[in-house]
């Protein structure tokens, strides 16, 4: 309890330092307490030495006097680590480092002089990185943190991980890194004496850290394995291709319903416009069924060439919704 206590005395103090002139609500909201216990830390601050401040009235709020700049602006090893999820605090809760990564946040604020950091609450005021699409929300992961810790500390783990077959499997894994893809977490592990895998730690059903500890490999660069494992994902996904014709204007639609690397490439690679303005292009699409949904969604403005069996599922399914509304 002491700990804690004396790191929010801290964490209060370079919130003055950083901001200037604070309410006790303002703090307490920061802070995570109550405004009661703001007051009884400002009195214990003022009794240690610090000069701070109560401006009385509707401005009023709490400051400190005469330039006052604690020394106590240097990083723990924990909260230099933190300090790279300072701009993610949704990732940072989830790997329980939230408090870790605002505290180191607060640090290096409170060490710049004024002007540097006035550009950074500038930079902060302006620009929000959020990391989960539009349509889905972010994986629940209950085993993230403990995940998360034994790749820091190299300890090798055992899981039960639902994988997409019938069964659940057992795994003992030796865990690498982990990566932060569309607002869904990934774990890069490798079983012992194996080459590396790739887990939706969404799956990951049960966990267990053993006592025993792996040596991570000294050349494995996480950065550039995700960037195969990405690249061959994308292979391996796209397993057919489509023939379409595009109406004029609906270019935009179609990056916007395949995506804007197949979309863009395929406009690429397209011909040059008929006489009505249509364009005939080549996509990559994961299997004929999914090539039917997402060009479905570009109504009358689309039109499959080929295969033929993509192009007969798609008069099916028009023939199906005359039905229905005809």
């Amino acid at each position: 309890m002491a700990g804690m206590r004396a790191s929010r005395l801290l964490s209060l103090l370079l919130l003055l330092q950083t901001r200037g002139r604070m309410t006790a609500t303002e703090l307490a909201r920061e802070l995570e307490v109550s405004v009661r216990t703001v007051y009884r830390d400002v009195e214990a601050l003022s009794a240690a030495g610090v000069p701070v401040y109560a401006d009385r009235g509707p401005a009023g709020g709490y400051r400190l006097l005469g330039g006052f700049r604690t020394r106590l602006d240097g990083l723990t090893a924990e909260e230099a680590a933190g300090l790279f999820l300072a701009a993610l605090p949704g990732p940072a809760a989830e790997l329980g480092l939230a408090g870790l990564a605002h505290q180191a946040e607060l640090k290096v604020l409170a060490a710049l002089p004024p002007e540097p950091r006035s550009h950074a609450a500038r930079m902060r005021e302006r620009f929000h990185l959020d990391v989960p699409s539009w349509y889905r929300g972010a994986d629940d992961v209950p085993h993230l943190a403990e995940v998360a810790e034994a790749v820091w500390e190299e300890r090798v783990l055992r899981m039960t991980y639902r994988r997409w077959g019938p069964a659940d499997v057992e795994r003992v894994v030796h865990p690498y890194g982990l990566v932060l893809k569309g607002g869904s977490w990934y774990l890069v592990a490798a079983p012992p004496g194996g080459e590396p895998r790739t887990y939706r730690v969404s799956r990951i059903l049960a966990v267990e850290t053993l006592a025993e500890r792996f040596e991570r490999p000294r050349e494995f660069d996480l950065a550039a394995y995700w960037r195969e494992y990405a690249r061959e994902f994308r292979e391996r996904m796209y397993t057919a291709t489509a023939r379409i014709r595009l109406a004029p204007g609906l270019e935009g639609l179609l990056t916007y319903t395949v995506g804007d690397e197949v979309g863009g490439a395929a406009l690429e690679g397209a011909g040059e416009p008929d006489a009505e303005g249509w364009r005939t292009l080549t996509l990559p699409v994961e299997s004929l069924a999914h090539a039917r949904w997402l060009l479905l969604r570009l109504g009358a403005g689309v039109e499959v060439l080929e295969p033929p069996e993509l192009r007969a599922m798609m008069a099916e399914t028009a023939a199906e919704l005359y039905k229905m509304y005809g």
